[in-house]
């Protein structure tokens, strides 16, 4: 049946209906928390009661999602557009875990402890100070913020440091070059096809630049380790076998910091800080597959998402962490929800006829304060947000600490109560500005404090997310380990490339003959 003419989603309707002058600051003080794998999930906030929160959880198992669960985890070709099983909870597996089948485990446990061999043998022979980690999307994100949570956290590291380079713009690979010592340097290629058009410019220049005195087959033999399910074009590019580390098609790019994806993080940090990265992640897995649903981390995130998005109309949702370490966490969840879940038809092809995934956005939380929160506080359209703060901030600087909480709390609890008339009324008095002062408030937010901002409980707060993704799926019927919207604008771009470079634009639209010109070298 389809999911807008169930019953399930008919009574939520109705509840929504019945709910139409709710207000979050008239309900008395409750608590509507759980907690697990030393992260606290804090709904107390949301435009939720025990009544809705039934409801929801009677609609995700009218839709499958026990067996969608089940076959997410024996590895059934979940991802059934493209026949491939969605395994990256076996990328963090322990020996013991019946994750997927078991070819699938031999070759997810071989290649990370090639993945550890290699990183340790790296690291132990101390020829590099820098790392530079080339590739776009997955094979970028989950990298790059896992080595800034972890700067915060290992501050002391020995290893090399690590530089991203992902983005084509000509000027900052050429400034990151500029300040690397060519024999101090590491390029780590990373790419699951290894034919990536930016990632293999990127890599190329950056070969040129460490060949430069040298042959390039010694520094492809020295200086360059290469991640990709593409064997044979890393041969082609001539990296030796003992430099190439896998990854398999069943572990989407959104999904593969886990995989030897992650290994910028284990050259930086060592192989325990990889290690604590995968147990946190595997401790959420644990939850996920065991807890009730009225109980479970990522199910209750996802539900809290869906009464937003379908029911209160919802158009966009923040991520809004109070720690700079997470600085690049709103990005990387850009990727992961609305890579997955941003679909217009679901699984057996029919358009849908309700919201998928919302627009995510946001940024580190006190500097928003200060840029966006006045829309978030008094626009007209509804934004949902998740707010983020370590209980554990770090013992030196504690005021500053403190401050930053006090203002994470601030922040959702106005947001939640807002100011109205007669509060204006009896503060301000006759205040002229009284009308600019007013606050509509209802704003749903959650707060999710994990312990502290380290490796495990970074892994932790990554796979809840990536579980909430999924358990989203399940009630929208789309299949969230797929990205063909991605597709169409990369293969114009392969036309539209040599034009710049002096071909005919014959059979090119008048627009982009025009702005052909202005950008031709």
């Amino acid at each position: 049946m389809a999911l807008t003419a169930s019953g399930e989603w008919r009574k939520l309707l109705e509840l929504k209906n019945h709910r139409e002058t709710f207000h979050l600051a008239d309900l008395p003080a409750r608590e509507l928390c759980a907690e697990a794998a030393g992260i606290l999930l804090d709904l107390s906030r949301q435009r939720l009661d025990d009544e809705v929160l039934a409801a929801l959880i009677r609609l995700l198992e009218a839709r499958g999602f026990h067996e969608a669960r089940a076959a997410l985890w024996r590895g059934d070709a979940v991802n059934h557009t493209e026949g491939r099983a969605a395994l990256h909870m076996l990328l963090r597996a322990d020996q013991g875990d019946a994750v997927g089948t078991m070819d699938a485990r031999e070759f997810a446990f071989r290649e990370r402890e090639r993945m550890r061999a290699v990183a340790e043998e790296i690291r132990s022979a101390r020829r590099f100070e820098h790392v530079v980690h080339v590739g776009i999307g997955g094979s970028h994100l989950g990298p790059a913020l896992a080595v800034d949570v972890l700067e915060h956290a290992m501050p002391d590291t020995s290893g090399p440091e690590v530089h991203s380079a992902s983005n084509t713009d000509p000027a900052a690979l050429m400034r990151l070059m500029r300040r690397l010592p060519r024999e101090r340097t590491l390029l780590v290629l990373v790419s699951k096809s290894f034919t990536t058009r930016e990632t293999s410019l990127i890599g190329d220049a950056l070969l040129d630049w460490l060949s430069a005195g040298r042959e390039r087959a010694a520094v492809l033999r020295e200086q360059v380790i290469a991640v990709s399910a593409n064997t044979e074009a890393m041969n082609a590019a001539g990296i030796p076998a003992g430099r190439q580390l896998l990854m398999s098609d069943w572990a989407g790019g959104r999904f593969s910091l886990w995989s030897p994806v992650g290994i910028s993080v284990a050259l930086r940090f060592g192989w325990e800080a990889f290690a604590q990265l995968l147990e946190g992640a595997r401790a959420m897995d644990r939850h996920f597959l065991e807890a009730p649903l009225d109980a479970n981390l990522p199910v209750l995130l996802a539900l809290a998402g869906i009464w937003n998005i379908n029911f209160l109309d919802a158009r966009s949702h923040a991520v809004l962490p109070y720690a700079e370490a997470l600085a690049q966490l709103p990005a990387y969840l850009q990727q992961l929800e609305m890579e997955s879940n941003g679909k217009s038809v679901d699984r057996d092809g029919r358009a849908v006829d309700y919201r998928t995934a919302p627009v995510i956005w946001g940024g580190v939380g006190m500097n928003g304060q200060h840029a966006f929160f006045q829309q978030l506080h008094q626009g007209t359209d509804l934004t949902s947000m998740d707010f983020i703060v370590a209980a554990d901030r770090g013992s030196e600087l504690p005021q500053l600490g403190d401050c930053l909480a006090a203002n994470v709390l601030a922040q959702a609890e106005a947001l939640m109560r807002g100011r109205d008339e007669t509060r204006a009324r009896s503060e301000d008095g006759d205040d002229p500005l009284r009308a600019w002062r007013l606050f509509p408030g209802n704003r749903p937010s959650s707060m999710i404090v994990p312990a502290r901002l380290d490796a495990f409980h970074l892994g932790a707060l990554l796979a809840m997310y990536e579980h909430k993704v999924f358990t989203q799926s399940v009630v929208w019927n789309v299949n969230p380990f797929d990205q063909f919207g991605v597709e169409l604008g990369k293969s114009i771009a392969k036309r539209i490339e040599p034009l710049l470079q002096g071909a005919a634009t014959d059979g090119v639209d008048a627009i982009t003959q025009r702005l052909i010109a202005r950008l031709k070298r």
